[in-house]
């Protein structure tokens, strides 16, 4: 857990969360490690059985860390190297839910000093990195925006454009081949970190009270992405509804490999709306555990 990536606090509270309820389960000894750069020597003293992956973004999420837990020949939780690495790149994730029939929203890579310039594509849209996740770094450009956004200096050098989908944001976690359940997740504005993250920055409607036809939807796009990336374990899919064009409203957002798992978190959230207790979800993963994901 933890980490050197921009979701490193996030992390640790997924990383503190599982620990506990592992214990609370019973039958494991569970050691926390915080993932620095010498993770290498640190797994190598401790000898783990499994490694219950809580690394959020880039180094953890991204297939680097599934590296070397392949190389060390350590069992771990969620998906393999190529599909992290997959649906970490939102532009070649997209390329993947486009060859399998799944819809989503246009969008570009383009160097943060053009974006910063002028506008990339009419807005309103979203500019995004293109390899983080949990809202990191994500600025909506309204309709009437005078201008194009003022990055931050952090931003990366290229980052992703993409055309602002309208309409309720959703989600669906799947759990090894089954797709759980959909959640309507209530803002009062803009779903970012704080509205993710912070007590009280949104309200979840599980399941979601929409029409049947969109709930089915939801969930067959989100196993089907899965299956699609390669995903193993744990993912969750996240979804824009515009309720005004019906089933055609609806377009995935993104793949998470890494999906949270603290106080405020979705996926927990939908195994326990399914008869799954959030320590029996834990154990899952762990028993679910596996070298060549």
């Amino acid at each position: 857990m933890g980490g050197p990536s921009a979701e490193r606090e996030v992390s640790l509270s997924t990383g503190n969360a599982c620990a506990a309820a592992l214990r609370e389960h019973g039958g494991y000894e569970v050691i926390e490690v915080d993932a620095g750069h010498d993770l290498c020597a640190v797994l190598t003293e401790i000898k783990p059985d499994v490694v219950l992956n809580c690394l959020h973004g880039r180094w953890g999420e991204d297939g680097c860390v599934q590296g070397l837990l392949e190389w060390m020949g350590i069992p771990y939780t969620h998906s393999g190297v190529l599909a992290s690495a997959l649906a970490m790149d939102k532009q070649r994730s997209k390329d993947v839910y486009r060859a399998h029939g799944l819809p989503v929203v246009d969008s570009v890579i383009a160097p943060s000093a053009d974006v910063r310039a002028g506008h990339v594509m009419a807005p309103p849209y979203v500019v995004k990195p293109n390899n983080e996740g949990s809202s990191v770094g994500v600025y909506l450009v309204q309709e009437a925006a005078n201008g194009p956004p003022q990055l931050d200096a952090d931003m990366p050098e290229e980052v992703m454009v993409e055309a602002f989908a309208p309409g309720r944001e959703m989600t669906t976690t799947v759990m090894g081949e089954r797709a759980l359940t959909v959640t309507d997740i209530i803002t009062t504005g803009w779903y970012d970190y704080d509205a993710k993250y912070q007590e009280g920055g949104s309200s979840h409607i599980v399941p979601a009270d929409i029409p049947q036809e969109i709930f089915d939807l939801c969930m067959e796009y989100a196993l089907t992405a899965h299956r699609a990336l390669g995903c193993r374990g744990v993912s969750r899919t996240d979804f824009r509804w515009d309720e005004s064009k019906g089933a055609s409203g609806l377009v995935l957002l993104e793949t998470n490999t890494q999906p949270g798992m603290t106080a405020t978190s979705l996926s927990p959230e939908q195994a326990q709306a399914v008869g799954i207790s959030f320590p029996e979800l834990c154990a899952w993963m762990v028993e679910d555990a596996t070298c060549g994901r």
